[in-house]
């Protein structure tokens, strides 16, 4: 499980730099930047979603060993 979170955190910090580079910095709140600001923002929010959910299961493997 480990593993496969690695991955999805991997493929959505490429997600967070691959919008970044489709902004446009001479006019941010214009033109296409909107879905460039909603990709980072779901990325960054998957990311941490996924860092909580392993955060969770090492707490779950921590109670499991004490019982």
């Amino acid at each position: 499980m480990k593993i496969f979170t690695n991955i999805l955190v991997f493929l959505a910090s490429a997600l967070v730099i691959f919008n970044i580079t489709q902004l446009d910095f001479s006019n941010l709140f214009g033109g296409d930047n909107a879905v460039a600001f909603i990709g980072i923002a779901a990325s960054c929010c998957a990311i941490l979603i996924l860092l909580i959910f392993r955060l969770s299961k090492k707490i779950e493997d921590k109670m499991n060993d004490k019982l």
